[in-house]
């Protein structure tokens, strides 16, 4: 019988900050090596990413805002941020959004990102938004891929982020939705 590995999924705590920043270096390197110049990736440290980490864990700007990480053992291998949506069309009562959702390049496959789209999911219909978002780079097939099988569908809005601050890197992102409440037969 092959051994299985030890993986879950919490919520996460202060001590976490720096394993998450590590995490969101590794994959921002990744996912942007297209987009940014290498010496501006290369400069990404994590410690003040760490220190950002700390103060939003200990200090949540509003009791919904949550962080979850992806374990394996002991190790983070990915994280999740969860809030009321900020987008100007949604309702931030009803509306929550996948602020965040990234995975250790090294382990992607895995399974951790499907285990946090799931406690993302649960963890913002336990705070009783009924539609969840997220944003994903247009150009990102396998994102957007990977929401499309869990059931997420694009919603039609887009937006255009400037990613160094000179209109020299322009990415355009898609919004994808997935509706949160129970089916009928389970709401009885």
């Amino acid at each position: 019988m092959p051994a299985t590995a030890d993986v879950s999924v919490r919520t996460a705590w202060s001590a976490d900050a720096s394993a998450i920043a590590a995490v969101q270096v590794t994959a921002w390197r990744d996912s942007y090596a297209a987009l940014l110049p290498s010496d501006v990736l290369d400069q990404l440290d994590p410690e003040p990413f760490a220190a950002r980490w700390s103060s939003a864990l200990d200090k949540p700007g509003d009791a919904r805002n949550r962080v979850l990480v992806a374990l394996e053992r002991n190790t983070v291998r990915g994280f999740a941020v969860t809030s009321p949506s900020p987008d100007p069309d949604a309702d931030p009562v009803t509306d929550g959004e996948i602020a965040e959702l990234m995975v250790d390049p090294a382990v992607r496959g895995a399974g951790h990102g499907s285990r946090l789209l799931q406690a993302c999911a649960d963890t913002l219909r336990a705070d009783r938004f009924e539609r969840a978002t997220t944003w994903v780079i247009s150009t990102d097939d396998t994102g957007r891929s990977f929401l499309t099988a869990a059931g997420w569908a694009p919603d039609g809005a887009h937006r255009r982020l400037d990613l160094h601050g000179d209109t020299e890197v322009l990415v355009t992102q898609v919004r994808m939705h997935t509706d949160l409440t129970p089916p009928i037969e389970e709401r009885a």
